[in-house]
């Protein structure tokens, strides 16, 4: 009577036993399956905050380009502007009296006009969604510098040394404050000397332009000719923007960002 019942036991305990190693298999499964769910709505959260901070830093990057145009317009075509102003009221003056004097303020505020406008279509070029235009940043700056070079006379001196391509936030930037820098070199230095030095170090990508012209102080001049704008756009990558220059020796813009190789 005895072997019967030992075989009921142990086939109780082997149901039971594997009974229990299912609930644990189906209790671990539906586990799983919770933290799956769990992790995609996690990424999707992720996914949606993503977005939402790209379109900030994106409506950031829009801000603090149509602040630089503003400033660009104030500092150079409102003074254009307010000079033909002037001369517009000189030639009224002398319009009766003395028509030589009249026609040469006229003809002045013509060419102040005419530098309006040219003022007018480059601050439109700036706002070009891409700056580099699918071009290489060593490519975009070289056509830049001949630009530069027909304009002015000065033969720039450049070396670019970037073993790898640089993202296109990074490129960008680069391209801007290249542009702004030789903007102001060619409106307000009078240098005959501009070396461009861009290189990378282990964690670093290092930017300097170099101008022989009149300089200024820079503790003065810290809101106009595009100063603030490079400085806006280094500090937007988590760089560091530093200027140097005094009246008769130059001057020296360094801009250093963080780099990855």
């Amino acid at each position: 009577m005895q072997r019967p019942f030992v075989d009921i036991w142990n086939l109780v305990f082997n149901v039971g036993l594997m009974f229990g190693l299912v609930l644990v298999f189906v209790l671990l499964l539906i586990n799983a399956l919770l933290s799956e769910r769990q992790s995609r709505e996690k990424l999707a959260i992720a996914h949606q905050q993503l977005h939402r901070y790209a379109l900030r830093v994106e409506d950031q990057a829009t801000l603090q380009e149509r602040n630089r145009i503003a400033r660009e317009i104030h500092d150079a075509l409102g003074h254009s502007l307010t000079a033909q102003s002037i001369q517009l009221e000189n030639a009224l003056l002398f319009l009766s009296s003395n028509l030589d004097k009249a026609k040469t303020f006229l003809e002045e505020a013509k060419q102040l006009g005419s530098s309006a406008l040219r003022e007018v279509r480059q601050s439109v070029a700036t706002l070009r969604c891409d700056a580099l235009q699918g071009k290489s940043l060593e490519s975009a700056i070289a056509l830049l510098l001949s630009d530069f070079q027909r304009r002015t006379g000065i033969i720039p001196d450049y070396k670019l040394c970037l073993p790898q391509p640089l993202s296109g936030e990074v490129g960008t930037t680069i391209y801007r404050i290249v542009q702004e820098a030789l903007t102001n070199i060619s409106k307000h230095s009078a240098a005959t000397v501009v070396t461009i030095d861009l290189q990378t170090t282990a964690d670093s990508l290092y930017l300097q332009l170099c101008d022989n012209g009149r300089g200024f102080n820079p503790y003065q001049n810290t809101t106009g000719f595009g100063i603030q704008g490079m400085r806006e756009r280094t500090l937007a990558l988590g760089g560091h923007f530093r200027i140097f220059s005094e009246s008769g020796c130059g001057c020296r813009i360094i801009a250093v960002f963080p780099y990855h190789g």
